[in-house]
């Protein structure tokens, strides 16, 4: 990183920081998890061809989420290059809701230093780790959450039936602390 990068917790006078805009990211393969004898394993699945995919923006209220949300933020003097959003869940790991970061700070070390914010957080909060979730075909994202020190804990074939997303699923990734 060439420009120095703090992490802290977004407070409400930079509320407006939560709506950090989603930016494409690339899809060039598959994780396909399997369960076999207790233990997750996976293989990767390369596409031949390369493609974008870009999330919409969600239009978070800071307002609304506040009472059972956290948002950490990744910042370059003043401006938002990433986001955390943590959320309080009912058993011992608190749910990482989001995490982006704008793509001209990516491979950068942000969203690991965004990760490690966040388990410090929840923490705090009393909590045993940290769960989320990556869609099978965002291997970038799964990928880096094992390279953090997440685990695969299950795998949802069935989220996106009917949707326009149908053909793939959801892989939940654990980190104890």
């Amino acid at each position: 990183m060439d420009e120095k990068i703090s992490i802290r917790l977004i407070d409400r006078e930079h509320s407006r920081d939560i709506r950090l805009p989603n930016e494409p990211f690339a899809l060039f393969g598959r994780m396909i998890p399997s369960y076999i004898d207790e233990k997750w394993e996976y293989r990767i699945e390369r596409f031949a061809e390369v493609s974008e995919m870009c999330f919409p923006d969600e239009g978070y209220d800071y307002d609304k989420m506040q009472e059972n949300s956290l948002f950490v933020g990744a910042y370059c003097g003043e401006t938002c290059i990433g986001l955390a959003i943590l959320q309080q869940a009912f058993f011992r790991y608190m749910y990482l809701y989001d995490l982006k970061v704008k793509g001209d700070y990516r491979k950068q070390g942000v969203a690991r230093a965004l990760i490690e914010r966040a388990k410090a957080a929840a923490k705090e909060y009393g909590y045993r780790g940290i769960y989320t979730q990556g869609q099978d075909n965002n291997l970038g994202a799964c990928l880096f959450y094992l390279k953090t020190g997440f685990v695969i804990g299950g795998l949802d074939t069935k989220v996106y039936e009917g949707t326009p997303q149908e053909g793939k699923k959801d892989i939940y990734f654990y980190l104890d602390f």
